[in-house]
Protein backbone atom coordinates (compact mmCIF):
# COMPACT_ATOMS: atom_id res chain seq x y z
CA UNK A 1 0.00 0.00 0.00
CA UNK A 2 1.39 3.44 -0.89
CA UNK A 3 0.72 6.93 1.32
CA UNK A 4 -1.38 7.71 -0.86
CA UNK A 5 -3.75 5.04 -0.52
CA UNK A 6 -3.65 4.86 3.15
CA UNK A 7 -4.57 8.82 3.26
CA UNK A 8 -7.61 8.01 1.11
CA UNK A 9 -8.45 5.14 3.35
CA UNK A 10 -7.50 7.12 6.29
CA UNK A 11 -10.41 9.74 5.01
CA UNK A 12 -13.34 7.22 4.33
CA UNK A 13 -12.59 5.76 7.76
CA UNK A 14 -12.89 8.74 9.88
CA UNK A 15 -15.90 10.14 7.45
CA UNK A 16 -17.93 6.69 8.02
CA UNK A 17 -16.89 5.20 11.37
CA UNK A 18 -19.59 6.98 13.30
CA UNK A 19 -22.29 7.72 10.56
CA UNK A 20 -24.40 5.29 9.90
CA UNK A 21 -23.56 4.40 6.62
CA UNK A 22 -20.91 1.33 7.82
CA UNK A 23 -17.39 1.94 7.68
CA UNK A 24 -16.42 -1.04 7.04
CA UNK A 25 -18.35 -1.52 3.60
CA UNK A 26 -16.71 2.04 3.15
CA UNK A 27 -13.36 1.02 3.58
CA UNK A 28 -14.22 -2.99 1.86
CA UNK A 29 -15.54 -0.72 -1.69
CA UNK A 30 -12.87 1.82 -1.55
CA UNK A 31 -9.74 -0.70 -1.04
CA UNK A 32 -11.32 -2.71 -3.98
CA UNK A 33 -11.26 0.28 -6.23
CA UNK A 34 -7.76 0.87 -5.10
CA UNK A 35 -7.02 -2.85 -6.57
CA UNK A 36 -6.40 -4.08 -2.84
CA UNK A 37 -7.19 -7.72 -2.03
CA UNK A 38 -9.59 -7.63 0.62
CA UNK A 39 -9.50 -10.82 1.98
CA UNK A 40 -5.60 -10.24 2.61
CA UNK A 41 -4.69 -10.80 6.28
CA UNK A 42 -3.01 -7.92 6.09
CA UNK A 43 -5.25 -5.74 4.66
CA UNK A 44 -8.22 -6.93 7.02
CA UNK A 45 -5.53 -6.06 9.55
CA UNK A 46 -4.75 -2.40 8.72
CA UNK A 47 -8.83 -2.28 8.26
CA UNK A 48 -9.46 -2.62 12.30
CA UNK A 49 -6.42 -0.79 13.47
CA UNK A 50 -7.12 2.36 11.72
CA UNK A 51 -10.34 2.09 14.01
CA UNK A 52 -8.47 2.60 16.56
CA UNK A 53 -7.54 6.55 15.27
CA UNK A 54 -11.32 7.18 14.89
CA UNK A 55 -11.67 5.82 18.65
CA UNK A 56 -9.25 7.87 19.73
CA UNK A 57 -11.16 10.58 18.88
CA UNK A 58 -14.15 9.39 20.83
CA UNK A 59 -12.00 9.85 23.67
CA UNK A 60 -10.87 12.92 23.19
CA UNK A 61 -13.98 14.51 21.99
CA UNK A 62 -15.66 12.77 25.08
CA UNK A 63 -12.46 12.99 27.49
CA UNK A 64 -14.67 15.07 30.34
CA UNK A 65 -17.85 12.59 30.24
CA UNK A 66 -15.62 9.45 30.02
CA UNK A 67 -13.82 10.85 33.04
CA UNK A 68 -16.90 11.77 34.59
CA UNK A 69 -18.45 8.26 34.07
CA UNK A 70 -14.70 6.64 35.39
CA UNK A 71 -14.42 7.98 38.26
CA UNK A 72 -18.14 7.62 39.23
CA UNK A 73 -17.66 3.47 38.49
CA UNK A 74 -14.48 3.98 40.61
CA UNK A 75 -16.26 5.86 43.88
CA UNK A 76 -19.09 3.08 43.35
CA UNK A 77 -16.78 0.10 43.69
CA UNK A 78 -16.14 1.44 47.17
CA UNK A 79 -19.31 2.89 48.27
CA UNK A 80 -22.73 1.98 48.36
CA UNK A 81 -24.21 5.36 48.87
CA UNK A 82 -22.09 6.50 45.44
CA UNK A 83 -24.03 3.49 43.62
CA UNK A 84 -27.10 5.52 43.90
CA UNK A 85 -25.43 7.50 40.56
CA UNK A 86 -26.81 7.49 37.46
CA UNK A 87 -22.94 7.96 35.99
CA UNK A 88 -22.01 5.04 37.97
CA UNK A 89 -25.02 2.63 36.48
CA UNK A 90 -24.12 3.77 33.09
CA UNK A 91 -20.26 2.90 32.99
CA UNK A 92 -21.70 -0.47 33.93
CA UNK A 93 -24.00 -0.45 31.40
CA UNK A 94 -21.23 -0.19 28.89
CA UNK A 95 -18.87 -2.36 30.22
CA UNK A 96 -22.02 -4.87 30.14
CA UNK A 97 -22.84 -4.00 26.46
CA UNK A 98 -19.35 -4.37 25.47
CA UNK A 99 -19.54 -8.20 26.11
CA UNK A 100 -21.68 -9.93 23.71
CA UNK A 101 -19.34 -7.77 20.18
CA UNK A 102 -16.34 -9.17 22.48
CA UNK A 103 -17.72 -12.99 22.46
CA UNK A 104 -19.17 -12.98 18.93
CA UNK A 105 -16.46 -10.89 17.29
CA UNK A 106 -13.84 -13.63 18.39
CA UNK A 107 -15.77 -16.68 17.58
CA UNK A 108 -17.00 -15.90 14.23
CA UNK A 109 -13.67 -14.30 13.37
CA UNK A 110 -12.66 -15.56 10.50
CA UNK A 111 -16.21 -15.17 8.73
CA UNK A 112 -15.83 -11.87 9.40
CA UNK A 113 -11.98 -11.37 7.98
CA UNK A 114 -12.90 -13.95 5.09
CA UNK A 115 -16.72 -14.54 3.75
CA UNK A 116 -18.38 -11.77 5.09
CA UNK A 117 -15.61 -9.40 3.44
CA UNK A 118 -17.58 -9.64 -0.04
CA UNK A 119 -19.23 -7.15 -1.96
CA UNK A 120 -22.21 -8.61 -2.41
CA UNK A 121 -22.46 -8.95 1.19
CA UNK A 122 -22.10 -5.25 1.56
CA UNK A 123 -24.73 -4.26 -1.31
CA UNK A 124 -27.09 -6.71 0.78
CA UNK A 125 -26.61 -4.98 4.50
CA UNK A 126 -27.06 -1.61 3.05
CA UNK A 127 -30.14 -1.95 1.45
CA UNK A 128 -31.49 -4.68 4.56
CA UNK A 129 -30.37 -2.50 7.26
CA UNK A 130 -31.81 0.61 5.72
CA UNK A 131 -35.03 -0.49 6.10
CA UNK A 132 -34.15 -1.41 10.34
CA UNK A 133 -33.39 1.68 10.50
CA UNK A 134 -36.39 3.50 8.89
CA UNK A 135 -38.83 0.87 11.48
CA UNK A 136 -37.06 2.04 14.27
CA UNK A 137 -37.64 6.10 13.65
CA UNK A 138 -41.17 4.70 12.86
CA UNK A 139 -41.73 3.41 16.41
CA UNK A 140 -39.41 5.51 18.16
CA UNK A 141 -40.84 7.41 21.09
CA UNK A 142 -37.77 9.76 21.79
CA UNK A 143 -38.87 9.45 25.78
CA UNK A 144 -35.71 8.74 27.41
CA UNK A 145 -32.89 10.30 27.80
CA UNK A 146 -29.00 9.35 28.38
CA UNK A 147 -30.00 9.07 32.40
CA UNK A 148 -32.71 6.85 32.31
CA UNK A 149 -30.57 3.79 30.41
CA UNK A 150 -31.23 0.63 31.62
CA UNK A 151 -29.39 -2.40 31.97
CA UNK A 152 -31.76 -3.78 29.65
CA UNK A 153 -31.27 -1.11 26.94
CA UNK A 154 -27.05 -1.98 27.36
CA UNK A 155 -27.43 -5.34 26.55
CA UNK A 156 -30.20 -5.33 23.43
CA UNK A 157 -27.75 -2.21 22.01
CA UNK A 158 -24.97 -4.04 22.69
CA UNK A 159 -26.38 -7.27 20.66
CA UNK A 160 -27.17 -5.05 17.82
CA UNK A 161 -23.75 -3.87 17.89
CA UNK A 162 -22.66 -7.72 17.13
CA UNK A 163 -25.20 -7.15 13.65
CA UNK A 164 -22.49 -4.88 12.95
CA UNK A 165 -20.25 -7.34 12.40
CA UNK A 166 -21.48 -7.57 8.91
CA UNK A 167 -19.80 -5.26 6.34
CA UNK A 168 -22.53 -2.91 5.10
CA UNK A 169 -24.87 -2.54 8.44
CA UNK A 170 -23.19 -0.14 9.95
CA UNK A 171 -21.98 -0.08 13.84
CA UNK A 172 -23.58 3.03 14.63
CA UNK A 173 -26.20 2.49 12.60
CA UNK A 174 -27.40 -0.69 14.28
CA UNK A 175 -26.78 0.69 17.82
CA UNK A 176 -28.75 4.05 17.41
CA UNK A 177 -32.02 1.85 15.70
CA UNK A 178 -31.00 -0.14 18.94
CA UNK A 179 -31.71 2.52 21.02
CA UNK A 180 -34.47 3.94 19.23
CA UNK A 181 -36.20 0.44 19.17
CA UNK A 182 -36.16 0.63 23.16
CA UNK A 183 -37.71 4.41 23.41
CA UNK A 184 -34.18 6.53 24.00
CA UNK A 185 -33.96 10.06 22.00
CA UNK A 186 -31.47 9.84 19.50
CA UNK A 187 -28.74 12.03 21.43
CA UNK A 188 -28.99 9.34 24.16
CA UNK A 189 -28.58 6.39 21.74
CA UNK A 190 -26.25 8.52 19.78
CA UNK A 191 -24.33 8.87 23.19
CA UNK A 192 -24.69 5.58 24.05
CA UNK A 193 -23.48 4.45 20.83
CA UNK A 194 -20.00 6.13 20.84
CA UNK A 195 -19.51 4.84 24.57
CA UNK A 196 -19.61 1.04 23.23
CA UNK A 197 -17.81 2.17 20.62
CA UNK A 198 -14.82 2.26 22.66
CA UNK A 199 -14.06 -1.08 24.47
CA UNK A 200 -14.76 -2.66 20.66
CA UNK A 201 -12.86 -1.12 18.65
CA UNK A 202 -9.42 -0.72 20.91
CA UNK A 203 -9.95 -4.33 21.68
CA UNK A 204 -10.18 -5.12 17.76
CA UNK A 205 -7.51 -2.87 16.72
CA UNK A 206 -5.61 -3.99 19.63
CA UNK A 207 -6.05 -7.94 18.79
CA UNK A 208 -5.11 -6.87 15.14
CA UNK A 209 -1.99 -5.14 15.63
CA UNK A 210 -0.68 -7.59 18.05
CA UNK A 211 -1.62 -10.63 15.94
CA UNK A 212 -1.30 -9.89 12.82
CA UNK A 213 1.98 -7.74 12.62
CA UNK A 214 3.51 -9.73 10.92
CA UNK A 215 0.83 -9.70 7.87
CA UNK A 216 0.92 -5.61 8.15
CA UNK A 217 4.49 -5.61 7.37
CA UNK A 218 4.50 -8.00 4.56
CA UNK A 219 0.96 -6.35 2.64
CA UNK A 220 0.40 -3.10 3.79
CA UNK A 221 3.26 -1.55 5.51
CA UNK A 222 3.48 0.06 9.08
CA UNK A 223 4.18 3.64 7.99
CA UNK A 224 0.98 3.83 5.85
CA UNK A 225 -1.03 2.25 8.87
CA UNK A 226 0.05 4.55 11.17
CA UNK A 227 -0.13 7.52 8.41
CA UNK A 228 -4.35 6.12 7.87
CA UNK A 229 -4.59 5.88 11.64
CA UNK A 230 -3.46 9.58 12.12
CA UNK A 231 -5.84 10.83 9.41
CA UNK A 232 -8.97 9.32 11.10
CA UNK A 233 -8.56 10.43 14.37
CA UNK A 234 -8.49 14.14 12.72
CA UNK A 235 -11.46 13.57 10.33
CA UNK A 236 -13.39 11.43 12.76
CA UNK A 237 -13.30 14.20 15.18
CA UNK A 238 -15.03 16.58 12.87
CA UNK A 239 -17.62 13.81 12.12
CA UNK A 240 -18.55 13.19 15.83
CA UNK A 241 -19.09 16.79 15.97
CA UNK A 242 -21.36 16.74 12.90
CA UNK A 243 -23.59 13.89 13.48
CA UNK A 244 -24.09 14.85 17.35
CA UNK A 245 -25.79 17.91 14.76
CA UNK A 246 -27.70 15.97 12.84
CA UNK A 247 -29.58 13.55 15.34
CA UNK A 248 -30.46 16.36 17.59
CA UNK A 249 -32.70 17.84 14.67
CA UNK A 250 -32.69 15.28 12.09
CA UNK A 251 -33.83 11.20 11.76
CA UNK A 252 -31.35 8.92 10.92
CA UNK A 253 -33.69 8.07 7.89
CA UNK A 254 -31.67 11.28 6.27
CA UNK A 255 -28.95 8.68 5.63
CA UNK A 256 -31.49 6.06 3.70
CA UNK A 257 -30.93 7.13 0.55
CA UNK A 258 -27.28 7.77 0.61
CA UNK A 259 -27.03 3.94 1.74
CA UNK A 260 -29.48 2.71 -0.96
CA UNK A 261 -27.61 4.60 -4.04
CA UNK A 262 -24.23 2.90 -2.87
CA UNK A 263 -25.29 -0.19 -3.10
CA UNK A 264 -26.97 0.35 -6.51
CA UNK A 265 -23.80 2.01 -7.56
CA UNK A 266 -21.25 -0.81 -6.27
CA UNK A 267 -24.14 -4.30 -8.02
CA UNK A 268 -23.61 -1.42 -10.95
CA UNK A 269 -20.32 -2.34 -10.68
CA UNK A 270 -20.05 -5.76 -9.88
CA UNK A 271 -22.57 -6.91 -12.56
CA UNK A 272 -20.78 -5.05 -15.24
CA UNK A 273 -17.66 -6.48 -13.71
CA UNK A 274 -15.68 -3.25 -13.10
CA UNK A 275 -15.28 -4.46 -9.81
CA UNK A 276 -15.28 -8.18 -8.10
CA UNK A 277 -16.72 -9.27 -5.18
CA UNK A 278 -13.57 -10.46 -3.46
Amino acid sequence: MNLLQALILGIVEGITEFLPVSSTGHLTIVEKLLGLTVDDQGVTAFTAIIQVGAILAVIIYFRSDIARLFLAWIRGLGSRRARDDPDYRLAWYVIVGSIPIGIVGFLAKDLISGGLRNLWVVVAALVLWSIVMWAAERVATQKRDERKVTIVDAIVIGLFQCIALIPGVSRSGATISAGLFRGLNRVAATRVSFFLSIPALVAAGGYEGVTQAGAISASVGWLPTILATIVSLVVAYAAIAWLLRIVAHHPITVFIWYRIGLALLVAVLLLTGVITAT
